[in-house]
Order: structure tokens, then C-alpha cells, then sequence
């Protein structure tokens, strides 16, 4: 019986390490799709691309991702739930008294690689009809988590008529700024627009 343990811890042993290296695989995987997307779009987005970007071979990607619709999918909501999870960190006492701090953060999280990286996945899925469903279900989940995230960090009162739909214009202005600075470094208006919007929070939600 001894010997059957040993031999059992040995092999539990030998796992870890393997899993260890597995779950780093997939991280590098879905942060060099991630880049690949908001560098060169879904066309120069490959597979292969991504691989040779994270140093892995194509076979141990493809074990990860079997498709490359899964690789992207899972590679944008990845990075959602990191910059959901940075955001909250970064109020963890709430923020409420600080409006302006919330409202250029949340903008932060449409004017960064995440941003470039989620529009050319929308792009993609608007002609891909195997793409499409999974990145509206994505992008539906993502948005109501951050809707959430705004609520929670505002001390926003939902139940007072008006307070969901400015949350929620919150957002849409913010992903506007994002596109804005798609094309053009757009950071000097956006310091006006949040402080605008700060202000108008401050009027709406007290």
C-alpha cells in the first residue's frame, strides 16, 4: 500500500506542473490574439499569427481553441473580465464621491487594446454568420457586467426614473470617445468631456 502511495503522489506531482503549463499556454494564447486583433485586424489575425506572437506551435493552439472563431471569442471576453476585475480594484472602498475618477475610467475601458481588439470582432461577426452569435452573446454579457460595474461604482439608484438611462448614456458616450481615438490621439477632448459628464452625474444621481 506504501508503494501504490508514493507512486500516486509522484504522478500528482508530475499533473501539477503540466496543468501549471497548460492554463500559461492559454493565457499567452488569448493575449496574443487580443493583440493580434487590435494590431492587425481579423483578416491579419491567423491562427498561426497568434501562435508564433504567444511561442507556442499551431498544434498546441488548436488544442486550446480547436476553431479560430473560439481562439477570438474567448481572447476578447478574457481580457473584459481582467479590465472588469482591474476597474473594480481600483475603487475598492467604492467611489462615489469621486464621479469624475469613475467616469475616466470607465472611459478607459473604450480607449484602450481591448477596445480595437472587441470593434474588429464586431466587423468580423457582421459578415461571419458562424462568428455572429457568439460575439452578441459576448458583447451582450460583457455590457451588462459593465453596466453593473458603473452602477455599483456611481452609488446609482436605478429605481429613480432617469438614473438607468444616464448610466447607460454614461457608457455609450464612452464608447464613442473610444472610437473617436481610434483614428486620431483624441485625449485632450476627452479630459473636457469627462469632466462634463462628471458634473452632470453629480446633478442626476444626488
Amino acid at each position: 500500500m506504501g508503494a501504490v502511495t508514493t507512486d500516486n503522489s509522484v504522478d500528482r506531482a508530475d499533473r501539477v506542473p503540466k496543468q501549471d503549463r497548460s492554463r500559461a499556454t492559454r493565457q499567452r494564447l488569448l493575449e496574443a490574439a487580443v493583440a493580434c486583433l487590435a494590431e492587425h485586424g481579423w483578416a491579419g489575425s491567423t491562427v498561426s499569427v497568434v501562435a508564433e506572437r504567444a511561442g507556442v506551435s499551431r498544434g498546441a493552439a488548436q488544442h486550446h481553441f480547436p476553431t479560430r472563431e473560439d481562439l477570438f471569442t474567448a481572447a476578447v471576453e478574457y481580457v473584459a473580465e481582467e479590465r472588469s476585475t482591474a476597474l473594480r480594484a481600483l475603487f475598492p472602498q467604492g467611489a462615489a464621491g469621486d464621479r469624475r475618477a469613475v467616469v475616466a475610467a470607465l472611459v478607459d475601458l473604450y480607449t484602450g487594446p481591448l477596445f480595437r481588439a472587441a470593434l474588429h470582432l464586431w466587423v468580423a461577426a457582421s459578415n461571419e454568420d458562424q462568428l455572429r452569435p457568439r460575439v452578441t452573446e459576448l458583447e451582450a454579457r460583457v455590457g451588462r457586467e459593465t453596466h453593473r460595474i458603473a452602477v455599483d461604482l456611481l452609488a446609482a439608484d436605478e429605481s429613480r426614473p432617469g438614473v438607468r438611462e444616464t448610466v447607460q448614456g454614461l457608457l455609450d458616450m464612452a464608447r464613442g470617445l473610444g472610437l473617436a481615438n481610434l483614428l486620431t490621439d483624441d485625449g485632450g477632448r476627452r479630459e473636457g468631456v469627462v469632466a462634463q459628464w462628471a458634473a452632470l452625474l453629480d446633478e442626476a444621481l444626488d
